[in-house]
């Protein structure tokens, strides 16, 4: 029972896709309205006439153009510098502007390679060991520098520096030349190369120990503003942990200057060589302990203050048992899939739900991803996408005068209420008469039955327990919205454990907010934005039904959203979380993320190297994805809260990005400047969902969301997974921020601010915040980090 306003593309039938390119080029060729374009030189963009804001880009431009792979031809290659891919190499200064006839495109438009650009940028590669992957590159031809020693006593100049401090007075010179840092009596550096990965340890539980250390490492050298150790490619990372009067040495396997750093096993620096590394609860306590007196604690008190005594020994507690169970969980989900690398049916014959379930570690710059707190063995095992859950829904039956519902769900332009659509997921499940049908998640059933006010609806006869019907349900990777393959819909049902940083219950607002985006998208609104963006979308929440107290008043948990389901079973939509995340496959002892596997087919099918293909997949996916989201601020005055698990990209058969989905109905921001705008659209807008927010906080929470958490995240997963050069992917970026500059104010922000403001998820967690609940300037922690786009 589809719904043609519009989940699915604007022109009905499957999602773009592109046809299989033969042994190398494009996956998909330029649309035909661009193709004069493509055949005539084109004018500088800066000086040359420019196209509607926020058009396509036909995919056939010169990588040089957007990347700066031609940029990096003429990069000279170093001289006995340190190994850059180990990360530890700082950012090169600005290259020379290429010679040769400039060309444009438009503002809002992304270039993406043509083949010919790609084996430029495969020269370029070859030029400097700092472009080329690990599968391209022979570490004998990567020369080591000969750095002179520290002069004896040089330790002793000054005394080192403690906290946070020591690592803001250190500052690198100019021209990248590392300085001694006074006061450092580090154990001997270690070639990155040589130090192992502990995600592929044979010891699920080694392996998942080793992933929780390096996301608390990671946490912590963001959110405490360290920065990168000086010296050779090797040299451990030293942390003061004036709190506790110790610090810790971390070997660094890369560093990224998006922050998605590799990290060895982390020590006291006073312990003996022979000591163990610290296990993640000890190293999670430690971090805790540095929760005041530092930078990140005056950042988490100017949110917390109202909750006193939250960032002390009840933070430290809730975070150091939160880290140990998401470790004792990853292990599991880790042993579960080497086992069962394949998705049994019918799991595995939907691509959709395959992606959906094949997060195992979570995001790399959450503290706990993957606790799973409330939850016994037995529910883990059914209630969790990692394992290949599934379950029956519970179910309740609402009388007419408790029940709070909404829907603006069409087929073929007639409305359809939520309690129909409700009864066609149910089939045959036995009503009283009158009453609407209420699937909520089991878990939250038996938690709710608990409580006073779901016993005296009950007692009133408003509410009846009807238990679990039906066919089974398969969590997504919110644990929460659940899926079936070839259902209309996806159910999204509050659930009150604690995920990642909140409790996640509906809030009516958020019900309210997804119809009313949904009826907002059908002004014409979608039409207008599609026209140029064809390939991108939001998943629609366009149905609810809820349950109200006698006095009016919303029953916290009792809800369920509807949610167009616009994917077939061979759809290949993927999260892009889930795609950059490492994960077992069959036949192999190691881990690694879909994307590396994509990045290596197209590679092998088109006789590129890595980096090549990395720069192009990299380029198609700022056209197809990111610019969409960028033309909708800028039409609209709306910011998607598109961070990477919010967003889906769509893949063609050989793994292209070829368009994009946005969903969530919690993550929207209408800009306090557009309210007239958009009530002049949609009248009363805002009303019930409470979505207006003042332009500076939506500034800053886009710039985060989109910028840093998708974008430098993108960027950060193809360099940690030594696929790509940051360096080049970076520049790539400016210079699609600088084409798209008259799409509202994120692309100069991105550009021209020396800093931005970052969410800090382990001082949220210290501070004992709940995302969903509060205004939305202080629901979570922010702090300043520098803009690697500014380097």
């Amino acid at each position: 029972m589809p719904d043609p306003h519009q989940s699915t593309p604007p022109h009905g039938g499957p999602l773009p896709q592109s046809p299989a390119p033969a042994a190398a080029g494009p996956a998909d060729p330029a649309p035909a309205q661009h193709q004069e374009l493509d055949r005539a030189p084109a004018p500088d963009p800066d000086h040359g006439p420019q196209s509607a804001p926020g058009s396509p880009t036909p995919p056939e431009r010169g990588a040089q153009e957007a990347s700066g792979p031609a940029e990096a031809q003429q990069r000279p290659a170093p001289a006995a510098s340190p190994d850059p891919a180990s990360g530890l190499l700082p950012p090169a200064p600005p290259p020379p502007t290429p010679a040769g006839p400039p060309r444009t495109t438009g503002p809002g438009q992304a270039s993406v390679p043509p083949p010919g650009a790609a084996e430029r940028y495969e020269a370029s590669a070859d030029r400097s060991p700092a472009d080329r992957s690990p599968a391209d590159r022979s570490p004998a031809a990567e020369p080591r520098p000969a750095v002179p020693a520290p002069t004896a006593g040089a330790a002793h100049q000054q005394p080192p520096a403690t906290g946070i401090e020591a690592a803001a007075t250190v500052p690198r010179q100019k021209d990248g030349t590392p300085r001694p840092r006074p006061g450092w009596a580090v154990r001997p550096a270690v070639a990155p190369t040589a130090l192992p990965d502990f995600l592929d340890h044979p010891d699920p539980a080694v392996a998942a120990e080793g992933a929780a250390v390096e996301n608390l490492l990671r946490c912590w050298v963001r959110e405490a503003g360290l920065r990168r150790p000086d010296g050779l490619a090797g040299t451990p990372l030293r942390i003061p942990l004036p709190a506790s009067g110790a610090a810790l040495v971390v070997p660094v396997r890369y560093w990224s200057p998006t922050g998605w750093h590799r990290f060895g096993p982390a020590r006291l620096a006073a312990a003996p060589a022979a000591a163990p590394a610290l296990d993640a609860v000890t190293l999670a306590a430690l971090i805790a302990r540095e929760g005041t007196g530092t930078r990140a604690a005056t950042a988490t008190a100017a949110v917390t203050a109202t909750a006193a005594g939250s960032c002390g020994v009840r933070g430290s507690a809730d975070l150091v048992g939160r880290v140990a169970d998401s470790v004792r969980r990853t292990a599991e989900f880790i042993a579960d899939r080497r086992e069962r690398p394949a998705a049994p049916p019918p799991i595995g014959v939907d691509r959709f739900l395959t992606a959906e379930q094949s997060l195992l570690l979570g995001h790399p710059l959450q503290p706990d991803p993957k606790s799973r707190e409330g939850l016994s063995e037995t529910e883990v095992r059914r209630y969790s996408p990692e394992l290949h859950g599934s379950f029956p829904l519970h179910w309740f039956a609402v009388a007419p005068s408790a029940l709070a519902t909404e829907s603006a769900w069409t087929e073929r332009g007639r409305p359809v209420s939520a309690t129909a659509l409700l009864g066609r997921l149910a089939p045959g499940l036995p009503l009283p008469d009158g009453a609407t049908p209420l699937p909520l998640h089991p878990w939250q059933a038996r938690d709710l039955l608990q409580r006073p006010a779901v016993a005296a609806l009950r007692d009133a006869g408003l509410l009846h327990d009807l238990g679990p019907y039906g066919a089974h349900w398969y969590p997504t990777s919110s644990v929460r919205t659940v899926h079936r393959p070839g259902a209309p819909a996806m159910l999204k049902l509050s659930l009150g454990l604690r995920i990642t940083n909140s409790r996640r219950e509906n809030l009516r607002k958020e019900l309210h907010r997804g119809v009313e985006v949904h009826r907002l998208l059908r002004t014409g609104l979608a039409e207008q934005w599609q026209t140029a963006h064809p390939g991108f979308d939001i998943v629609r929440d366009p149905a609810w039904v809820a349950v109200d107290s006698p006095d009016g008043t919303p029953v916290p948990g009792l809800d369920a959203l509807l949610r167009h389901n616009p994917f077939r079973s061979g759809d290949d939509a993927v999260c892009v979380a889930a795609l950059t995340s490492p994960r077992p496959w069959p036949g192999r002892t190691t881990m690694s993320s879909r994307l590396a596997e994509i990045i290596s087919a197209l590679a092998a099918a088109t006789g590129r190297t890595t980096t090549a293909v990395a720069a192009e997949w990299f380029l198609r996916y700022l056209d197809r994805v990111v610019l969409p989201v960028l033309a909708f601020d800028a039409l609209a005055g709306i910011a998607l809260e598109a961070h990477q698990q919010n967003t889906l990209v769509l893949l063609d058969p050989v793994g292209w990005p070829v368009g994009g989905r946005y969903r969530d109905n919690q993550g929207y921001y209408f800009r306090a400047s557009r309210r007239a705008e958009l009530e002049h659209r949609l009248p009363g807008i805002g009303s019930l969902s409470d979505t207006f927010v003042p332009d500076a906080v939506t500034d800053e929470r886009f710039a985060y969301y989109l910028g840093i958490n998708n974008v430098l995240g993108l960027i950060g997963a193809f360099g940690s997974q030594r696929l790509a050069d940051e360096r080049v992917l970076l520049a790539a970026f400016r210079r699609f921020l600088g084409k798209t500059s008259g799409l509202g104010p994120l692309p100069a922000r991105l550009l021209d601010s020396p800093t931005l403001r970052c969410k800090a998820n382990l001082l949220t967690r210290l501070g004992g915040l709940d995302e969903l609940v509060g205004p939305v300037d202080t629901q979570s922690v922010y702090v300043t980090i520098t803009n690697p786009l500014h380097d």
